[in-house]
This record gives C-alpha cells, structure tokens and sequence, in this order.
C-alpha cells in the first residue's frame, strides 16, 4: 500500500492531501530514510512522522485498505526510543 493512502486509512494523518504534502516536504521515514508519498508500505516498516515539535514512531503491524476509526489504531504500534 502506498504510503500516503496507509497514513490516511490508520488515521495518523487526517487527510491523504494533507499525507502526500507532509511526505513531499521530507518529513516522514519508513526504516530510516525520507520516503516519497508512493513509497510501499510493508508489515514490519517503522515509519517517522516529524509532526512541527514531537516525532511520532510507529511499526506497522497491518495493512487493510478500509478500517473503522475506532479500529484504525490496530494497524500500527508506537515505538518507544
């Protein structure tokens, strides 16, 4: 999955608009490196979002093209440094 559409469907990110600028202007790494909104997503990726002043660290353990809200925190775990 890509993932702009994966930030959108896990709910990190509101929008996928708002998921594809974030990723175009380098602020979000899948395993360590700046990622491109097409980049595919793959169960085990740990992506970092840098969020204005704190960094969210997630390792994915999921990917479903449509989850309910209430559900879309399954698809991910927070890592902690």
């Amino acid at each position: 999955m890509r993932l702009d559409k994966y930030l959108k469907v896990s709910r990190l990110i509101k929008r996928r608009t708002i998921a594809k600028e974030i990723t175009d202007n380098g602020r979000v790494e899948v395993n360590g490196k700046i990622a491109k909104p097409s980049e595919e997503v793959k169960i085990g990726d740990i992506i970092t979002l840098h969020l204005n002043n704190r960094t969210l660290e997630v390792k994915v353990l999921q990917i479903k093209d449509y989850v309910k809200a209430d559900e879309a925190s399954t698809l991910y775990e927070f890592v902690n440094k």
